[in-house]
C-alpha cells in the first residue's frame, strides 16, 4: 500500500478522525454526564496529544534530528532499540 499523497484525501481523514473524536467523547459524555467525567475526558485527550506531540516532534527535532517517525509502531521500535 502506498502512501497517502493526495491533498484532499489527507483533509478528509483528517475530518473524519475529528469526527470520530467528537462522536466518541460525545458518547462518553452523553454516558456519563457529570462534570468530574467531563474533566477526566478532557485530560485524557490533552495528555495523549502531548505524548503525540512528543513521539513525533520532540524526539525529532530535539532529541535525534536524523530518525523519522513513520507512526505509533515506528516509536516503540525506537524506543526498544535505544534501550538495547
Amino acid at each position: 500500500m502506498s502512501d497517502l499523497k493526495s491533498p484532499a484525501l489527507l483533509y478528509f481523514k483528517g475530518l473524519l478522525m475529528l469526527v470520530c473524536g467528537v462522536l466518541a467523547a460525545g458518547l462518553l459524555v452523553a454516558q456519563l454526564p457529570d462534570w468530574t467525567s467531563v474533566a477526566l475526558l478532557a485530560i485524557a485527550i490533552w495528555g495523549f496529544c502531548r505524548a503525540y506531540y512528543f513521539a513525533f516532534y520532540v524526539i525529532q527535532h530535539y532529541i535525534d534530528p536524523q530518525y523519522r517517525f513513520a507512526g505509533i509502531g515506528s516509536f516503540v521500535q525506537y524506543l526498544w532499540r535505544r534501550r538495547r
